[in-house]
């Protein structure tokens, strides 16, 4: 009875094993080790794999810190590219949105303040703010040229002092304010601060007459016309400006 109880017993273990094979065979493909060094890709919660994330399209050369701040209905974008912190050279480079991309659309040489960019601007620092500010008002010493922003043309507002050398006598035949520490919707030479005076104001694009600014962007004539006749209130025109290392960050 017990070699005939031993068996049973050896055959019933042989049967189990042989059903836990087939089980384990049809429960899916076999597990393979990974490669060493191989990094596995990401996977969902049934074990798929993911997607991968496809990061939006966005004007080249600005990082999150700033791209975060530029409003989710511009379609317009005029970025500022300058060459380093303390230089006074850059380039303005105009982008459009066509359907999700941004499209290059124009660019010019241009000057930031003389003595560059900074993070935090103070009056009479002669460096130019780095952020994104919106653009909504334009004015100028001559007619107006066909802006489609709001244009305000005043011959004694817009008129340099009158101690300035003559390379600066047409500065301002043509601006466009960057709200910089300023209210949206009033003229570029309105003289609200809304940070306090010690923050600066008065942060302009303006004609360019060859060297640094004490702060606001400079761009030749046939930029200044270009940009007045191309910005569109409807697409939430804003500036993007800075040195290359902080516009990247």
């Amino acid at each position: 009875m017990e070699r005939r109880g031993t068996r049973r017993a050896t055959v019933a273990a042989a049967t189990c094993g042989f059903l836990l094979a087939v089980l384990a065979a049809c429960g899916g493909p076999p597990t393979v080790a990974p490669r060493a060094g191989a990094v596995p890709g990401p996977v969902g919660m049934d074990g798929s794999p993911r997607p991968s994330q496809v990061e939006p399209p966005r004007v080249p050369g600005v990082g999150d810190r700033l791209w975060r701040q530029v409003p989710a209905g511009t379609r317009q974008v005029v970025a500022v590219y300058g060459e380093h912190g303390d230089s006074p050279d850059s380039t303005l480079v105009l982008y459009e949105k066509h359907g999700s991309d941004w499209e290059r659309v124009a660019d010019w040489p241009a000057h930031n303040g003389k003595r560059g960019w900074t993070i935090d601007h103070h009056e009479g620092d002669e460096r130019s703010p780095v952020g994104v500010f919106t653009l909504s008002d334009a004015g100028g010493l001559r007619d107006d040229p066909g802006a489609l922003l709001p244009y305000t043309q005043d011959d004694e507002a817009f008129a340099s002092p009158y101690y300035w050398d003559e390379a600066h006598w047409h500065d301002f035949d043509y601006v466009i304010a960057i709200d910089y520490n300023r209210l949206p919707g009033t003229r570029p030479d309105d003289g609200t601060r809304p940070l306090g005076q010690a923050k600066g104001g008065g942060i302009w694009l303006h004609l360019d007459h060859g060297d640094g600014t004490l702060g606001c962007v400079s761009v030749p004539e046939s930029a200044m016309t270009y940009l007045l006749r191309r910005l569109d209130p409807q697409d939430r025109p804003v500036m993007v400006m800075g040195d290359r290392a902080n516009l990247a960050a």
